[in-house]
C-alpha cells in the first residue's frame, strides 16, 4: 500500500508508489497525519471541558447524542449511500477478511474473560469492547478526510458487519446466559433492534435509491447536505461529553481492552487482508484503519441497559479514546508508508 502524502485528501484513484527517499521523511508524514487529527480531538476534548465545567449537561448529551443518531448521522449515511452501487459495495473477500479477523479477536477477548472465571455475560462485553470501534461518530468523518471520500463505503462496510453480526452477538451471549439457553424471543429482539437502527435502515435506503436509480431533488440533496454536516461536530463533541460522565473499575481489564482495539485488532484485520484474502490495498488500508479506532460508545450504553460491567466498560472507552490520539496517527502513518 503506498500513498504520499500529497494525497491524503484525494480519492483512492490516485494513488501512486513512492521511493525510498520518500521513507526518510517518515517522522515528518507521521507529525502532519497527527496534526490532521488534532481537530477531531480537540472537539472531542471541548465537549469534555464542556460537562466538566456545569455548562452541558448529562441530560443535554443525551439529547444531542439521539439528534447525531437519528438524524445528523443518517441523513450523512443516506448520502454517502445512495451514490453507491450494492454490487461494487458488496466485496465478499473484504467482508470475510474482516470477519475473520474480528471474530478471531472476539474469541480471543471472550477466553481471557473465561480465564479470570468471569461470568459469560461480562465476557461478551469485555470482547465487545475488543472489536467494537467508534465507526459510525468517530470513524466516518475522519477517515474521510484521511483517506478520502472513497473510503466511507468500506468504512460503512465495516460498520454494518459490526452492527449486525456482532452487536447482535452480544445480545445473544447476555440473554443467553440469564435465561440459560436462546430463546426465540432473543433472536425477534435482536432482528427488530437492527430493523429499527437508524444506521441501518439510513444506509439500506440510501443503497435502494441508488439501486433504483432515483433522482435526487435539489431540495433533498440540500436538506441531507445540511443536516449531515451536523452529524461530524455533534458526534465528536457528544464523545467528549459523554467521557466526562465515565468512571473507572478495573482499570487493569480496561487498559488490557484498550490494548486489544487499539493494537492487537488492527495487527489481525491487516493480516486477514494483507496476507490471507489478498484485499485490495485501498480497501484493507481503511478495513485496517477502521479496526485501529477507539472502543465504540453504544456499548456503554448496552452495559448499563443490561447492567453488566457499565464501569468497565466506560474506563475502556476513556483509555481506548485518549490512547487513539496516538495510535491512530500511527496505523494510519503505516499505511500510507
Amino acid at each position: 500500500m503506498s500513498f504520499s502524502f500529497a494525497q491524503i485528501l484525494k480519492p483512492a484513484s490516485a494513488i501512486i508508489s513512492i521511493d525510498l527517499v520518500w521513507l526518510a521523511d517518515k517522522p515528518k508524514i507521521m507529525i502532519a497525519i497527527f496534526f490532521k487529527t488534532v481537530p477531531f480531538f480537540a472537539i472531542i476534548g471541548l465537549g469534555y471541558f464542556a460537562v466538566r465545567r456545569g455548562m452541558f449537561t448529562a441530560e443535554a448529551t443525551a439529547y444531542l447524542t439521539k439528534f447525531v443518531f437519528y438524524f445528523a448521522l443518517s441523513a450523512m449515511l443516506f448520502r454517502f449511500s445512495s451514490s453507491l452501487s450494492l454490487g461494487a459495495l458488496l466485496q465478499w473477500n473484504f467482508i470475510f477478511a474482516y470477519l475473520l479477523a474480528t471474530g478471531s479477536i472476539y474469541l480471543l477477548a471472550i477466553s481471557f474473560a473465561l480465564l479470570r472465571r468471569v461470568p459469560m455475560a461480562e465476557a461478551a462485553v469485555e470482547a465487545q469492547c475488543g472489536v467494537i470501534g467508534n465507526v459510525g461518530f468517530l470513524g466516518i468523518p475522519m477517515l474521510a478526510m484521511l483517506l478520502g471520500p472513497e473510503a466511507v463505503g468500506y468504512v460503512m462496510l465495516v460498520l454494518a458487519v459490526d452492527l449486525i453480526v456482532f452487536s447482535s452477538l452480544i445480545v445473544i451471549f447476555i440473554e443467553g446466559s440469564r435465561d440459560g439457553s436462546l430463546r426465540l424471543a432473543t433472536l425477534r429482539t435482536v432482528i427488530i433492534g437492527l430493523l429499527k437502527n437508524p444506521m441501518i435502515v439510513s444506509i439500506s435506503l440510501g443503497l435502494f435509491w441508488s439501486a433504483a436509480k432515483l433522482p435526487m431533488p435539489e431540495p433533498l440533496s440540500e436538506f441531507v447536505i445540511l443536516l449531515g454536516a451536523a452529524a461530524c461536530p455533534g458526534a465528536l463533541f457528544a464523545i467528549g461529553a459523554s467521557l466526562a460522565g465515565k468512571s473507572t473499575e478495573r482499570a487493569q481489564v480496561a487498559l488490557w481492552l484498550s490494548l486489544v482495539k487499539l493494537v492487537v485488532h488492527p495487527a489481525a484485520v491487516a493480516a486477514s487482508a494483507l496476507l490471507l484474502f489478498a484485499v485490495e490495498p485501498y480497501a484493507a488500508s481503511v478495513m485496517i484503519a477502521a479496526a485501529a479506532l477507539p472502543v465504540a460508545g453504544n456499548i456503554y450504553i448496552l452495559a448499563q441497559h443490561y447492567n453488566v460491567a457499565p464501569q468497565r466498560v466506560s474506563a475502556s472507552i476513556l483509555f481506548s479514546t485518549l490512547g487513539s490520539i496516538v495510535t491512530v496517527s500511527v496505523v494510519i502513518s503505516w499505511l500510507l508508508a
